[in-house]
């Protein structure tokens, strides 16, 4: 294997599938509590879908996260600097 400038988790062999993010979202950590309302969830993503730092529409190279995922959860907001593209849910 060649030594590249990337991150692993942007390497091929790493990269994360649309049936493991599934399996994550149906743990019990995303419950109807700790999660986004459907229609902030679907903003968000078009949010981040609009970014420069979304890298294959999975991994923010911002901060590393795994966007379907992070998304998904109410308290979480953007890391971009200057207070991001979206803020966490309000209760």
């Amino acid at each position: 294997m060649s030594i590249t400038s990337t991150c692993k988790g942007c390497r091929d062999d790493y990269k994360v599938t649309d049936a493991q993010i599934s399996r994550i979202l149906a743990s019990p950590m995303f419950n109807p509590g700790n999660t986004a309302p459907d229609d902030v969830y679907a903003a968000r993503l078009a949010l981040c879908a609009s970014c420069p730092k979304l890298q294959d529409g999975v991994t923010c190279i911002a901060c590393g996260c795994i966007i379907p995922v992070v998304a998904k959860l109410k308290e979480r907001g953007c890391p971009l600097p200057g207070g991001g593209l979206w803020q966490p849910v309000a209760e």
